[in-house]
């Protein structure tokens, strides 16, 4: 790698997890349920720089990869669904990008017999590996695999460059956040120069959407209601809306961000179901200055960001509408 390359952050100790790396003859990447661009990126990002040490790697999601990032490079060597913990047979597990061992959708048992490494940014992490690398300061996980990258004297691919580009694009809302510091532009940069291209990326993750996207956002945006004084809005989705749209849960990400959009809004709160479970709901926030969603949702047992989290719940609509507003409320009083 060009020793011009700068790491985020020149502190961490990233030696724990290369020698376990070197030490492993077949490792399997894997990230959390309902994987983002920032899980994915940093992903194929890994197994692209795994394999070409020589390593025996599969990536394995219960949930596969979304359909928005099949234009990355290795996306199609994503397995998906339930993986038999006796055919996996491999010395190293590396879990990215997710907060919590119950949140890879796993069974205790596939980690038998291997070693579990977690690499993750979110400040929320309950440090589930043998191996923790947790460090809140970056932007994305994706950040954190530059990074392992330069440690491990590695050069960017294309390949590579453009998975991370991926990751950091969409952990960031397309470089609108705070965590969006120069240090992360110069990063971008670096990327650039390795074959990233910005525009077909952007393109791929934002400009292809399917029909039953727009239905969705319509129906969705439908939902909205204002409280707290005008510093909470709130979206919903149900099943109906989405046997009645054809769109699935793909088609929902990003609606969240139009009740953010909302002037005078400090906190959007999305609330829809799982489309396989009525009883299941997938809560999402976004705050905006200062309030921290990431503190919010830990009290509802989830996790996350200052400014971007979630967590999921049960039982009926009401019930669960009724927890989330009260704890909104009393994280805006």
């Amino acid at each position: 790698m060009s020793s011009t390359l700068q790491p985020q952050f020149c502190d961490v100790d990233w030696e724990p997890v290369i020698r376990a790396i070197e030490q492993a003859d077949s490792i399997i990447l894997t990230t959390h349920c309902n994987p983002d661009g920032d899980g994915i990126g940093s992903q194929l990002a890994l197994y692209d720089t795994l394999t070409a040490m020589g390593k025996r790697v599969r990536m394995f999601n219960r949930d596969g990869i979304p359909r928005i990032y099949t234009f990355l490079e290795h996306a199609w060597n994503v397995e998906r669904g339930h993986l038999q913990p006796q055919t996996h047979n491999c010395d190293l597990i590396i879990s990215l990008d997710s907060g919590a061992k119950g949140r890879l959708g796993l069974s205790d048992d596939f980690f038998e017999g291997s070693t579990l490494i977690n690499i993750d940014h979110h400040a929320s992490n309950k440090l589930y590996g043998d191996y923790n690398l947790v460090d809140s300061r970056y932007c994305a996980t994706g950040a954190m695999i530059f990074d392992l990258m330069i440690a491990m004297e590695m050069p960017l691919t294309v390949a590579s460059a453009s998975a991370i580009y991926t990751a950091i694009l969409t952990d960031t809302a397309s470089f609108r956040l705070a965590s969006a510091t120069a240090s992360v532009y110069r990063m971008a940069a670096d990327l650039v120069d390795a074959g990233a291209k910005p525009w077909p990326i952007s393109m791929g993750i934002y400009e292809s959407r399917p029909l039953a996207g727009l239905h969705i956002l319509s129906a969705c945006l439908e939902t909205l209601e204002i409280h707290d004084e005008g510093r909470s809005a709130w979206l919903f989705i149900t099943r109906e809306m989405y046997e009645d749209t054809g769109a699935d849960v793909e088609d929902s990400e990003g609606l969240i961000d139009y009740g953010r959009s909302i002037d005078g809004v400090e906190v959007a709160v999305l609330i829809r179901s799982d489309e396989n479970d009525s009883n299941c709901w997938k809560v999402s926030f976004r705050g905006k200055t200062f309030a921290d969603v990431g503190k919010l949702a830990g009290t509802l047992g989830g996790g996350g960001h200052h400014y971007a989290a979630g967590c999921l719940m049960r039982g009926s609509f009401d019930e669960v509408r009724d927890r989330v507003r009260s704890a909104v409320s009393t994280t805006l009083s």
